[in-house]
């Protein structure tokens, strides 16, 4: 079993899914996507996407095999994707156990021309693809389908570009409301809370919204930096004095972050 899992376990819900199938037919391997964990169920998408899949390949075969990536962008390629790596190899392996792979969505699955690229190893190997947009394995002989995978290809890069506007209107909206949206806070700051999170699931489930004030500890630090700068002090003084004065660098003042680094000096 080659299916890939966001958390590495073992899928019995869709086996036992492949399990209730008719035995004939083609066997599937079904490969679905979701971008993210945080913001997404991976679990609800997954259930989603196979459904769509099972009814697509209805009659014509069932699926044995699963490869489901994520936290995964659709830009990336598919020999960066966990479990569409996964899958590649196992269409190079002459023992694979399906003869054509069901996707949950082309807009999960592929981005741009990825497809047409990767068509070619799967007819190499002898895997057929299908598309529930196609309703059928993909020919690219056929000038409909060829029309058809050029279109979904077009429409899922122009959806990434959507995405990213939106996502930045919606974190320059918060930014400006003083919210901070997330990572380490800068050196000289330091996060508090500043109340339950806008959405209420989140909200239910205990999430907080923060906002960065002025560290009274480390803020001297900046302020003194920055006026012997402007004073016309080189970065090697500076960096010379506060090693002198043994003032902690930023790794050594938040050193429960930072175990990954093993210099503690400015």
């Amino acid at each position: 079993m080659f299916g890939c899992l966001y958390d590495g376990v073992a899928d019995v819900a869709s086996l036992e899914v492949a399990a209730d199938e008719p035995v004939g037919g083609l066997r599937f391997a079904f490969y679905g996507r979701t971008s993210t964990i945080e913001h997404q169920d991976p679990a609800t998408s997954k259930a989603w996407q196979m459904e769509v899949a099972s009814e697509v390949i209805a009659g014509h075969g069932h699926i044995v095999e699963v490869f489901f990536d994520a936290g995964e962008s659709r830009r990336g390629g598919w020999r960066d994707r966990l479990a569409a790596a996964e899958l590649l190899a196992a269409v190079r392996d002459p023992d694979r156990g399906f003869d054509a792979i069901i996707v949950g969505e082309y807009e999960r699955a592929f981005a741009g021309d990825q497809l047409p690229r990767l068509l070619a190893l799967f007819r190499r190997y002898g895997v057929q693809v299908w598309l529930p947009e196609s309703g059928e394995a993909i020919d690219m002989d056929n000038p409909e389908h060829r029309a058809l995978v050029k279109m979904l290809g077009g429409q899922s890069l122009r959806e990434v570009v959507r995405a990213r506007h939106r996502a930045m209107a919606s974190t320059r909206v918060q930014t400006l409301e003083g919210r901070f949206l997330g990572g380490r806070a800068p050196y000289g700051y330091m996060l508090v809370e500043s109340g339950a999170h806008p959405r209420l699931a989140d909200a239910r489930r205990g999430r907080m919204t923060y906002r960065l004030e002025v560290d009274p500890e480390t803020a001297p630090v900046v302020r003194w930096l920055f006026a012997e700068r402007l004073a016309g002090r080189s970065v090697d003084s500076l960096v010379r004095d506060l090693n002198d004065r043994g003032v902690p660098c930023p790794a050594a003042h938040d050193a429960d972050r930072n175990t990954h680094r093993t210099r503690r000096l400015w």
